[in-house]
């Protein structure tokens, strides 16, 4: 176990001192390159800048507003005949849009149901299990200038289902 948290603490120095100096040894311009990817990274964080602050305007919103807490309470009566603690309906939503926004939900759980309870450990699990699809579609169209979709909404959903779905199994397991 040791090993593993030694080679931890330097994985990332050792990628960075191979990329260095493999250029190098490709006769690569090695801190232009940087520097130009730098300019564009930041130029793509420029324009997606409108589409974070919206997103983040929403989800606090619906979360101020106690549209959430409305929701979660109504679909919440039906996901619990399948075992998916309604509290945690407005967690899933949320996370769907934005993982900062969610993880303060996760935390208010924590603190009122506890990190070890089944609805903590659903919780956690479910964070790991599932996608911002909201977030990173639209990130990723509008840097790639993606006008349709096409599947990509209706894969992300299944895919977010089969994650909670996970969870839940997987917590009661724990248990």
């Amino acid at each position: 176990m040791q090993l593993f948290l030694y080679i931890a603490d330097f994985i990332v120095p050792f990628i960075v001192l191979a990329v260095v100096i493999y250029g190098l040894l490709s006769k690569v311009h090695v801190y232009d390159c940087f520097i130009k990817g730098a300019k564009s990274g930041f130029l793509t964080v420029i324009r997606l800048m409108p589409t974070l602050i919206g997103l983040m305007a929403a989800v606090g919103i619906l979360r101020a507003s106690g549209f959430l807490d409305f929701l979660g309470h109504l679909l919440g009566q039906f996901t619990s005949y399948i075992g998916f603690p309604g509290e945690l309906v407005p967690l899933t939503i949320v996370k769907m849009f934005s993982s900062s926004a969610a993880t303060g939900l996760l935390l208010d759980s924590f603190k009122e149901y506890g990190t070890d309870s089944r609805l903590g450990l659903i919780a956690s699990i479910s964070m790991c299990c599932t996608e911002t699809i909201f977030y990173t579609m639209s990130v990723y169209f509008m840097t790639a200038h993606i006008k349709k979709s096409r599947y990509t909404l209706t894969g992300a959903m299944i895919a977010t289902f089969a994650g909670l779905v996970a969870s839940v199994i997987l917590a009661d397991k724990m248990l």
